[in-house]
């Protein structure tokens, strides 16, 4: 009897090891599923990591044994399991719960993945010969119909390449019916049975030609990138908004193709692979794989398929989960837009960043990785600055276009005066006006869904709550519903106070919803679109919004952080920032870094071809040094006062910050567990310990949240230091009154 070491999907810390009879055992290699049993009645797809002889420490009773192999190939490569393995690590998480984050859905079951198939037909056996044919073609001459679709048939046969002829094929080159092909089948003539078809798009030649020729400013960029890879594996793009990043990408894509390596694109945003799926197609063809969370799972499993294939694609571009796709030979990684918040995952475990994750893939392919954005990470731009990654500027549009002219509006002011009409400025409607005359377009950011964010009673102040968070719930209006974007508990809008019998409710605040009704009255004219969460939930809403107004189709879009993320639009003329003020005061250490990325991103979405674009930026607090920092484009020097702050109050990029957050549903155990907690580690770490205190949502899905902040400085033992934090949990966590609360680390928040 021997013995295989298995990671279950579960949020288990360890390997679990199954007895395996020799026979099975010689089947067995590292990366390939096995079926085994779990707990008193459940099987699992477990995943194969070692095959051994050596005996657990149980009794012969308590060791079980695996049912069955259910791959004949490994599904996972030594590099994925190396790169799970370090996500665990870094990430403080599980390998089951890495597991559960990297496999498709239909990887993690024993029949959870089904092949699509399509109805096919050909000649019965019995008719196959020449002999035969002659036979049917006598008996069906009274049958002129059955006959035709025969001949059909045969013709088809003779001309496919694989002999595989679908009934829906048969039936238009026939021009005969569903019933013609059931009676031919009935009578033995010809025979149907199912062909498995694979989902993906294998269409399209690859056209290298199409690749465009980099302007001199490009060329001196791409040439700088390679000779910096020479010392480096890491190089930061710096490139303001429409600088022709994207071009260079391609370039670099392509020799790397021909060097016969595999490319990773990684892009933050689902929506924005519809806009560069289009642009690499156009070049690529079906070199290119497309992967992210609205593809269905079905597709996800044959794309993983597809690249543990003799002929994977040469490049994938998706969201963060593809960088748990299995690569043969990965010699490229792109990281675009790297700056984005998007990359890292939040919940549920493992809380990983993409781009570090990236990163580190791509050292175990011994790979170069690119990070191309216009508005750096602290963290990148001080690797870049202090020579741990290599840096690249490129200062000047694509055909030296302007920047962007960006005016700020005192809202403030303006509202004193009472010359607002709603959320708009008289500046940013004269200049909506003037650009929708010109037959150009419009994009208003405002980072808030739905109608309003807060509905309440004038009489009382009555508001609704969530019954599940400590959130007010927010008011939409076409669904004539209250809405937790924390938890989805939704109630109708109720018609009249439940506190006083007022009749009449009043909302307050902006989202988009109620954005695109004001929009709507204010210019009747206008063909306007809304590009939210409400309205991007399935894969076919991005590609149908974005193609609208790529168009022409609709001239005003309105959106959340969604449409802040590298879209490229050729006739966008004006951008309005309704609200700075709610990226700006938000209770978080990086909230100016996020507001400074969000506003220059939006803005940089204004005259990327032709003139001049505007940008209207309307903020309650105009004298702020970021606001300016924004208006004329000054990076450096907002990169110079943050990290003069971060260094003083010893933050990122000058420490490395834990986050631990303990849950539970009374919210005086998850008190009391919070300080327990917070005094042993404040023996461990002393003042690097702060809190524990309240978040700012300190109640989510009826669990009450405590949150400790864990500030250590760089260089420190990572490995000694979670050891301690793990073993700081479990003297918690194992005391009969706290069993029950829940305690997890948010390594490297963003």
């Amino acid at each position: 009897m021997r013995y295989v070491d298995v990671i279950l999907p579960l949020p288990l810390q360890d390997f679990f090891t199954y007895a395996v009879s020799d026979a099975l055992s010689m089947r067995i290699r590292m990366g390939m599923r096995l079926l085994v049993p779990f707990g008193k009645s459940k099987t699992y797809a477990a995943m194969a990591v070692r095959v051994h002889d050596d005996k657990p420490d149980l009794p012969d009773d308590k060791i079980r044994e695996v049912l069955t192999v259910l791959d004949d190939a490994p599904v996972l490569l030594p590099n994925q399991l190396r790169l799970w393995r370090w996500i665990a690590d870094y990430y403080m998480s599980t390998l089951g719960e890495v597991m559960n984050a990297a496999l498709p859905a239909g990887l993690k079951a024993e029949a959870g993945y089904r092949p699509k198939t399509e109805t096919c037909v050909r000649v019965s056996q019995k008719f196959a010969s020449a002999e035969g044919v002659k036979v049917a073609i006598e008996m069906l001459r009274r049958m002129p119909k059955q006959l035709k679709t025969f001949q059909v048939l045969l013709s088809l046969q003779d001309d496919s390449s694989n002999g595989v002829i679908t009934r829906e094929e048969l039936m238009n080159e026939a021009h005969c019916t569903y019933d013609t092909v059931k009676r031919l089948a009935e009578q033995g003539f010809i025979e149907t049975y199912e062909h498995a078809v694979d989902r993906l798009n294998r269409k399209g030649d690859a056209h290298p030609e199409r690749i465009q020729q980099l302007s001199d400013v490009q060329a001196k960029a791409k040439s700088e990138i390679e000779q910096q890879w020479k010392e480096k594996n890491v190089v930061l793009l710096h490139g303001v908004t429409s600088s022709g990043k994207t071009e260079i990408y391609i370039h670099l894509i392509q020799e790397a193709i021909d060097r016969g390596q595999q490319v990773l694109y990684l892009l933050p945003e689902i929506a924005l692979t519809v806009q560069m799926t289009q642009r690499l197609q156009r070049v690529f063809g079906s070199r290119l794989g497309i992967y992210h969370s609205k593809y269905s799972d079905a597709e996800r499993v044959e794309i993983w398929r597809k690249q543990l294939s003799n002929e994977p694609y040469d490049i994938i571009l998706g969201a963060r989960s593809a960088v748990f796709l299995p690569f043969q030979k990965l010699g490229l990684v792109i990281i675009d837009e790297e700056h984005e918040t998007s990359f890292k995952q939040q919940d549920p475990a493992p809380r990983y960043h993409a781009r570090s994750t990236a990163i580190v893939l791509a050292q175990m392919y011994q790979a170069k990785t690119l990070l191309g954005t216009a508005t750096p990470s602290m963290e990148s731009y001080y690797n870049a600055k202090t020579g741990k990654y290599g840096l690249v500027t490129l200062s000047t549009r694509f055909k030296n276009i302007q920047l962007p002219e960006i005016e700020v509006v005192d809202t403030k002011d303006l509202r004193h005066r009472k010359m607002m009409t709603g959320p708009f400025s008289p500046r940013l409607l004269a200049a909506m006006r003037e650009a929708l005359a010109d037959d150009k377009q419009v994009i208003l950011f405002q980072n808030r869904r739905g109608f309003a964010p807060v509905l309440s009673c004038p009489t009382c102040g009555w508001t609704p709550k969530c019954k599940n968070c400590d959130v007010s719930l927010t008011y939409h209006k076409r669904l004539n519903l209250l809405t937790c974007h924390y938890c989805g508990f939704t109630m109708p809008v109720p018609e009249t106070c439940p506190n006083c019998g007022n009749p009449h409710l009043s909302d307050r605040g902006y989202g988009t919803e109620k954005i695109e009704d004001l929009v709507r009255a204010e210019f009747p004219e206008a063909r306007v679109a809304r590009m939210d969460l409400d309205t991007t939930r399935t894969r076919g809403a991005y590609e149908r919004l974005i193609g609208e107004f790529g168009e022409g189709k609709t001239n005003v879009l309105i959106g959340t952080q969604m449409i802040s993320k590298g879209l490229d639009f050729d006739n966008v003329a004006v951008v309005g920032i309704l609200d700075a003020d709610t990226m700006l005061n938000y209770p978080d250490f990086r909230a100016y870094e996020h507001a400074f990325m969000m506003m220059s991103q939006v803005a940089g979405r204004a005259g990327r071809k032709g003139k001049q674009g505007l940008v209207i930026l309307q903020t309650k607090s105009p004298s702020l040094p970021v606001i300016h920092q924004v208006v004329h484009n000054d990076y450096t020097g907002f990169y110079n006062d943050l990290l003069e702050e971060r260094s003083l109050f010893h933050y990122p990029p000058f420490s490395h910050i834990i986050y631990i957050y303990l849950k539970h549903k009374q919210e005086g155990v998850v008190e009391m567990a919070a300080q327990e907690l917070g005094g042993r580690l404040r023996q461990l770490f002393g003042d690097r310990v702060l809190g524990p205190d309240k978040p700012a949502i300190s109640r989510v899905k009826t669990l009450f949240i405590r949150k400790i902040v864990l500030k250590l400085e760089l260089g420190i033992d990572l490995r000694k230091m979670h050891a301690a934090l793990y073993a700081a949990r479990d003297g918690i966590t194992q005391q009969t009154c706290y069993k029950s609360v829940q305690i997890y680390f948010d390594v490297d928040p963003d």
